[in-house]
């Protein structure tokens, strides 16, 4: 990774060498941390930064969740993530707001200083060159997502993610490009780090928020944009049988953007590539940079140079 030269850290712009925590900073041993992942595109009138507002908005509630003051405001952190973009020269970038609790006592519920950072670099295809187009195997995991009234799925918090790594470090061990998970209940839940569609008939299902999946920014982006071009969308339980069943399967994510599975579990999904509804949906998606998709307000922020 190419890292960059400035990164926005504890109220200012700094070296990216210089943003440094304490090896004894709370969040390093207990995973208390809430973060985003927000992506900034290249658009014929400049840079603008997709649905931000909506993301750091997230940031705040994820730290309420988990009892965390964040001691900047909303618009002061999306300021800032205008700035660390712009001061980095980046035209289109990935951006990483992360709130941590820092140095302090070392007890479970010790009262810390909450530090922050917002982090911002080039990044491609997330699942890898050609995945957007050409799609992904997948394969179910043999681990589970946690199960109700345990661990909060509905934060976007760092100790969460433990549960992805094993779903995304299993997948890539034995040779697929992503893992799926499913909840404690024995249903579908999402990816290691990403929400899941199914077509079946031209309409979308997608598990709904109580099977232990993050509510995604571009899962609800992808609703609105389906809906708003007449393709019907279901959100219901769903068993693991569906994924081999269904016409057309993708994932999506803030990384993965809208991302094609030709098999599960190397039974292939349809005609084992992009089905016309992912390409429309893609198509609208990706219309939203290049004036080919009506933008709704507040999804797109022009960058603040």
């Amino acid at each position: 990774m190419q890292y960059p030269e400035w990164i926005w850290h504890n109220g200012g712009i700094k070296p990216w060498a210089e943003a440094t925590t304490h090896v004894m900073s709370h969040g390093l041993h207990y995973g208390s941390s809430v973060f985003e992942g927000i992506r900034a595109y290249r658009t014929p009138s400049g840079s603008a930064i997709f649905r931000l507002h909506d993301h750091i908005r997230r940031l705040f509630a994820s730290a309420r969740i988990h009892e965390m003051p964040i001691p900047y405001t909303v618009d002061g952190l999306v300021a800032a993530c205008h700035e660390v973009v712009a001061r980095n020269g980046l035209e289109q970038a990935y951006l990483r707001p992360l709130a941590w609790r820092g140095l302090g006592g070392f007890g479970l519920s010790a009262d810390t200083p909450v530090d922050v950072a917002i982090a911002s670099w080039p990044m491609g295809p997330y699942l890898g060159e050609g995945a957007l187009t050409e799609g992904i195997d997948a394969c179910v995991s043999s681990w589970q997502r946690f199960a109700p009234n345990t661990i909060p799925a509905g934060a976007k918090a760092g100790g969460n993610y433990l549960s992805g790594q094993l779903v995304a470090r299993e997948a890539r061990r034995l040779g697929f490009g992503e893992g799926i998970a499913l909840a404690s209940t024995g249903l579908l839940s999402e990816g290691a780090g990403e929400n899941l569609f199914l077509v079946f008939d031209g309409v979308l299902h997608t598990p709904p928020v109580s099977a232990a999946l993050l509510n995604g920014i571009t899962r609800d982006s992808i609703i609105r944009l389906a809906r708003d071009a007449g393709i019907d969308v279901v959100e219901r339980d769903l068993p693991r049988e569906y994924l081999y069943l269904c016409d057309e399967l993708f994932m999506c994510g803030t990384a993965a953007e809208i991302t094609p599975i030709r098999s599960v579990d190397g039974r292939q999904v349809g005609a084992g590539r992009a089905g016309p509804v992912t390409l429309r949906l893609q198509d609208l998606f990706f219309g939203l940079f290049d004036d080919r998709t009506a933008v709704r307000d507040g999804w797109l922020e022009p960058l603040r140079v």
